[in-house]
Order: structure tokens, then sequence, then C-alpha cells
């Protein structure tokens, strides 16, 4: 929904995929909508619906025959099971992938994405075993600018916001639970190691589908 993020998301997918040439890489439809009423604004107050629109789209992508669908937006994930029982299709959840993927990790871990994200709890259920570390509210604020300068095609404005939430989070490994904050990431200095689930989650699609 995100078209920075549904383009990044793309590459992802034809950079991971063991290809030698145009044949062997995933047959894959985009269906890339931007005006998906706000995720986050649902999530925290109600004030818009987006699911409608949501729906819209998985009916659009199975009537072209699609068999299985990924959504590179967290905050979305939230309405995976809804999606899944009203249209019968398989989706792929990122937020399980990451699960998964940190099964094996010990010691605490970082938790950065829209409040929408963070609110609906869907990381700290799955991360349940977990230490997480969760911003403040001056932290939350400079992510919500690293998120806003991406979307307004200022990544490298995003990175300046995103380096001063990730130095104030000081976790020894961050998530990057918003499809917007790795193209941020691209211009940070932070040391510290980010797990971006969008990297997880092209995984997941190829293993399925190629």
């Amino acid at each position: 929904m995100g078209p920075a993020a549904t383009a990044e998301f793309y590459a992802k997918v034809i950079a991971r995929t063991p290809a030698v040439r145009d044949q062997d890489h995933v047959r894959l439809v985009i269906w890339a909508d931007p005006t998906v009423p706000d995720r986050v604004a649902a999530l925290l107050d109600g004030s818009t619906d987006p699911y409608p629109a949501l729906l819209e789209g998985a009916l659009k992508l199975r009537d072209l025959d699609a068999t299985v669908i990924a959504i590179p937006c967290h905050t979305a994930q939230y309405f995976i099971p809804k999606l899944a029982a009203d249209t019968g299709m398989r989706f792929l959840d990122m937020v399980a992938e990451t699960a998964a993927a940190l099964s094996a990790r010990t010691g605490p871990v970082g938790l950065l994405g829209t409040r929408g994200t963070l609110a609906s709890g869907l990381y700290r259920n799955m991360l349940a075993g977990t230490e997480l570390i969760l911003p403040s509210e001056p932290t939350q604020t400079e992510v919500d600018q690293a998120i806003a300068a991406v979307k307004r095609g200022d990544a490298r404005q995003g990175g300046a916001h995103l380096d001063r939430a990730l130095a104030a989070l000081d976790a020894p490994l961050t998530i990057l639970a918003c499809t917007e904050l790795p193209l941020a990431a691209r211009f940070t200095t932070s040391e510290g190691e980010l797990l971006d689930p969008t990297d997880l989650l092209a995984d997941a699609l190829i293993q399925c589908c190629w």
C-alpha cells in the first residue's frame, strides 16, 4: 500500500530468488493500491476502515488466479485472519515468519513500527517469550517522522529520524516493523543489528511459489 515499500518488496523477491534466467522467477501479480484507508488510524481509534479495500484487492488477486498472497504492510497483518476467512485464500504471515526467525534467539529485541502495529499487539503476542524493548513517546515520534519522510520521498531524512530512534532504543537487535523503515535504514549509521521482516516475507513467498 505504500508505493515505495511495494516496489522494494518486489525488488527483494527478484534479488532473493535463485534464478539464472527470466523464466526461473516467480510468477507474481502486484495489486498496489495507495488509496486504501489508513490502517494505523483504524487500529488506534477506528476512524477509518481499510477492510473493504483490502478485501477488494484480495478478491482481484483471486480472480487473477493467485494461489498465495503476501502483504508487505505490517499494520495490515492484523486483518489477515478475516481476509483468509472471507476469501478462502492463503496469506503469508510476516509476523509469524519473524517470530520463527527469532525463536532460537535469547536476549532483548527492540521493536519499531507504526503506532497501529504496536497497539495491535501482533508482535507482542507472537514473541511472547521474548523481552521486547518498545519505544518511548519521544522515540515513537522519531519513528513516525521517519516513516512520513519515506512516504514523501525523502528516505535520507527518514534515516536521520530512524538513527535517533535506534540510538534511544539502544537494543542489540531491532525489528523494523514498518515496511518504510528499511528504506530509511539505508541512511542510518547505527551499528546495532537490524531485522527486516520483509526479507523473511520475500523468502517465504519464494519458498512456496518457486
